[in-house]
């Protein structure tokens, strides 16, 4: 066979079979020795027929296909052998021409990393920091939760609870249609419409209240995005909320010992989900600045592989395929090659951070042992309800690949964030 080869973008290679006469022939003759006998040739015993008969009888294509079904993988592997190729999925392959046969076979190649400066990276985590405001905030929350809706005689105010009727179409097409509906009125709310509380405002106990609001041009029935959807609105009740006295009464039942103790504890539990929030958002932060520095290319199958992830996790909130997923786009005006569209840049992003974050492992050397995974799934044991069948769980060995690659990643950007952090230009691995 005569093989050519062509680089290609995104991590790509095109190569080109050309079939020798006698490669074809051989093959063309094992595929008539398998058909023969199983095809029956009027005048013939099965088996007996001539291979030219055959092949009037099939039609020569027919025979051509069944000798390059077991031919091409064969010539693949051998080609793919001798040009030293490092392919890392199965190819597009085609064929392109009959007489003499050429194939062309489309082959995803090993991504290329290259990463910039990553150790002269230095960046300034934020302080984590409560305001007396935020303090009082979570109180009231506190008071709301620990509170009861009582009813009240006059007109919806926001933060109220009502009880409505509601009924809105557009060009005459329901929309919405709901009695009894308990609806809390909560300021720039978007369900079940942008401005719908807004309109409530001031309404009476079963009084009537007509008016208009314009649909989201986003909206997920895209018939009637944009359009002028029309409401009639009946209020039958009215609460507000009656929250206890802010005293240490209030902070005793709250569970604890009086008020300055709650406002100290609560200053501490939100600086501590502060300090959470920022430690996360921090190691992203390093993340994206490391894959900013970065050139990354890797070929289209590594995408098309992530989408299919997303498609399956989010076919988990939908009867557990993908099935389910269809049928709620469906009902939303979009169809599955739309909404794979939508999911491109979140699995680009994500195929681009994975393949980073192996090449910084790469070159600081992380790794994750056995014992590394056995405390970790010790961890997971330990929260767990039932934790004899989650220990059988954790014991599988794709279960423990999945933790140790989790555990890899972390260790990973744990490296990046040291060295983001550290003073010391001039560190490397070695020193440490």
């Amino acid at each position: 066979m005569k093989i050519t080869t062509e680089k290609m973008e995104n991590c790509q290679l095109t190569l080109n079979i050309e079939v020798e006469t006698s490669e074809l022939e051989e093959s063309l003759d094992e595929a008539y020795h398998r058909l023969v006998s199983k095809v029956s040739v009027p005048g013939f015993r099965r088996g007996k027929a001539p291979r030219a008969v055959l092949e009037q009888h099939l039609g020569k294509g027919t025979l051509l296909e069944e000798a390059l079904e077991r031919l091409v993988p064969q010539l693949y592997r051998q080609a793919v052998e001798s040009e030293k190729i490092d392919a890392i999925d199965q190819p597009q392959i085609d064929i392109i021409q009959t007489d003499p046969v050429i194939l062309e076979a489309v082959i995803p190649l090993r991504p290329v990393v290259k990463l910039g400066n990553y150790r002269e990276l230095r960046l300034e985590p934020e302080t984590a920091e409560v305001s007396a405001e935020d303090v009082e905030t979570a109180i009231r929350r506190l008071q709301q939760e620990h509170g009861t809706w009582v009813p009240v005689d006059r007109p919806v105010q926001f933060n109220d609870l009502i009880t409505l009727d509601i009924e809105a179409d557009v060009e005459g097409k329901s929309v919405l249609k709901h009695k009894d509906m308990v609806y809390e009125m909560m300021k720039d709310l978007p369900y079940p419409l942008p401005g719908f509380a807004e309109n409530l405002e001031g309404m009476e106990r079963n009084k009537e209240r007509t008016f208009s609001i314009v649909m989201p041009s986003d909206h997920r029935t895209t018939e009637f995005a944009g359009k002028e959807c029309f409401c009639r609105a009946i209020v039958t009740e009215v609460k507000e909320m009656n929250s206890p006295e802010l005293d240490d009464d209030f902070a005793k039942s709250a569970g604890y010992e009086d008020l300055a103790s709650m406002r100290e504890q609560v200053s501490e539990n939100l600086k501590a989900k502060a300090e959470e929030r920022n430690h996360t958002q921090f190691r992203q932060k390093v993340l994206d600045a490391v894959t900013e520095l970065s050139d990354v290319d890797y070929p289209p199958v590594l995408l098309d592989r992530e989408i299919h992830q997303l498609l399956e996790d989010e076919s988990r909130s939908f009867r557990g395929d993908i099935k389910g997923l269809e049928d709620y786009l469906k009902m939303i005006g979009k169809t599955m090659e739309e909404h794979r569209e939508e999911l491109r840049p979140v699995a680009e992003k994500r195929v681009t951070y994975a393949l980073v974050i192996g090449k910084v492992a790469e070159e600081e050397r992380v790794e994750v042992d056995a014992s590394e995974v056995d405390n970790k799934a010790g961890e997971i044991v330990r929260d767990s309800q039932d934790k004899e069948k989650m220990e059988k769980f954790l014991s599988l060995p794709q279960v423990r690949e999945s933790i140790g690659q989790s555990l890899h990643t972390e260790k990973t950007i744990d490296r990046l964030v040291q060295i983001a952090t550290s003073n010391d230009d001039r560190k490397t691995k070695e020193d440490e």
